[in-house]
């Protein structure tokens, strides 16, 4: 058949009849799933692809394994994974990732193209399923209920371990700035009012301890991860999986993902809740919401240069205004800002479709995989600029630094513990703008309050020294 100069193929379903490019690695389920989520907007994450290409060839190697199958087809199958597995297949694999079906589209994309390059192994044309079908060879013991959830954890477990370097090498940065900042003092502030003295370094001890706190939630996380319904197929009893098949695939997929899975101790679980994307979403959140304080720290103590707090110097990466000469922006902070609220952003889309599951299902698996894993991409991209155009090159400005902490009259709570906050108040309310007249005068009440305790320090010695009368009283009784 002859559509143009594009020679054509006939696939068929119980829906009817479609025609498709001859040497088309995608099959009649990839075109309808396309024509229908014509969204043109992200397309299913390839790390999700990834991962379920990984589950297809852990399923062939179990197959060959089990002598399960026609001859030859579960090792044509496993080369067609390899092959798709290396790129030669991209332009094959894709479905919009918001689509109906809780993943259905997408996995039968991947089954499509596996049966295809198979019998392009095999040395049969495109769409010859007699040979190689999508569903009864390459999703033998299979569903897309057990696959496409497994898919994600596996791919959201590579994105946590990627993330959770970076977040290292950023508490390790701030560490840096908090050793070589230590010397500094500054104004501490509250509700950005003058507080206390405080050192730069401490300011940045207190950041990288934040960091250390999301690195640690993101590597625990990983645990909860591994339980995977793998070989539970439609509704997490097994249904068309056998046993030695559940067993063999997820020993396969252990050494093929370097993951070490394990079977969930009740499959039906992980097939109809999707709580533990919304656990790790929740931690991504509490992650960005430290980074939000952190990159506004950074941005305030940056101001300036001249107008504003001007306590640090941001390095200057680019033209800032397209009106005000010489203008720079704090960008990379100003960006990681962004990523962390589109993180909030897509915590709340998760934790939406994460709680819409019905019975045995969740239908809107597809949106949690989108959201979460762009979370973890963004996460990883913005944590490693962060950390190398902004942590690593900023700069204190040390005289800026002393120059505020010498204006105000954060030094008066020092005062307290010997004044009393009473006193201590009174004389800041007299003497507020003008430290060096609050400093000499509480240094004067703290000089008067000391004679006051020597003179009655004094007394008790002279009352103590003195000879008793005869009737046993002290002379002035």
């Amino acid at each position: 058949m002859n559509v143009g100069n594009t020679i054509m193929r006939q696939e068929s379903d119980f829906l009817g009849s479609r025609a498709l490019p001859t040497d088309a690695l995608y099959g009649l389920q990839t075109l309808r799933a396309r024509e229908n989520f014509a969204l043109d907007e992200t397309e299913t994450p390839r790390e999700l692809i990834q991962a379920m290409l990984l589950i297809k060839k852990a399923a062939s190697i179990s197959y060959q394994r089990l002598g399960v199958g026609k001859p030859g087809v579960y090792a044509a199958i496993e080369a067609a994974c390899d092959r798709a597995l290396a790129g030669e297949a991209d332009a094959a694999l894709g479905i919009q990732a918001l689509q109906g079906g809780a993943g259905t589209a997408a996995h039968m994309n991947v089954n499509e193209v596996l049966a295809n390059l198979a019998l392009r192994e095999l040395g049969f044309p495109c769409g010859a399923y007699a040979h190689v079908h999508p569903l009864d060879d390459v999703n033998r013991g299979q569903s897309t209920n057990d696959v496409y959830p497994t898919a994600l954890r596996i791919a959201a477990i590579w994105q946590l371990r990627l993330l959770s370097e970076e977040c290292a090498k950023l508490q390790e940065a701030l560490q840096e700035k908090e050793n070589a900042f230590e010397a500094i003092p500054k104004l501490g502030r509250t509700e950005w009012m003058d507080a206390v003295p405080i050192t730069l370094g401490s300011a940045f001890g207190a950041f990288a301890q934040a960091i250390a706190r999301d690195r640690w939630r993101l590597y625990k996380i990983e645990e909860r991860l591994r339980q995977v319904n793998l070989g539970g197929a439609a509704v997490g009893r097994g249904g068309n999986a056998s046993r030695q098949y559940r067993h063999r695939v997820l020993e396969e997929l252990r050494v093929l993902s370097g993951i070490g899975l394990a079977a969930a101790e009740y499959p039906m679980d992980p097939t109809q809740n999707q709580d533990v994307f919304t656990e790790v979403s929740g931690l991504l959140k509490a992650a960005a919401v430290n980074w939000i304080k952190l990159c506004g720290d950074l941005r305030r103590m940056g101001s300036g240069p001249h107008g504003g707090l001007g306590e640090l110097r941001l390095a200057p990466l680019q033209q800032g205004s397209t009106i005000m000469p010489g203008k720079v922006n704090p960008v990379i902070a100003e960006m990681a800002t962004q990523v962390a609220m589109q993180v909030i952003a897509n915590d709340t889309a998760i934790t939406l479709a994460a709680s819409q599951g019905e019975f045995e299902l969740n239908a809107f698996l597809p949106l949690i995989a989108k959201a979460l894993l762009e979370s973890l991409r963004l996460m990883t991209k913005a944590a490693a600029l962060l950390r190398e155009k902004c942590i690593v090159p900023l700069k204190a400005n040390p005289a800026r630094c002393r120059a505020l902490l010498e204006s105000s009259c954060a030094f008066a709570t020092d005062y307290c513990p010997a004044l009393g906050y009473q006193t201590v108040s009174a004389l800041c309310a007299l003497h507020d703008g003008n430290p060096p007249a609050l400093r000499q005068a509480l240094d004067a009440a703290l000089a008067e309050k000391s004679l006051e305790s020597a003179a009655a320090d004094s007394s008790l010695a002279a009352d103590a020294a003195a000879p008793a009368s005869p009737d046993g009283n002290s002379p002035r009784d």
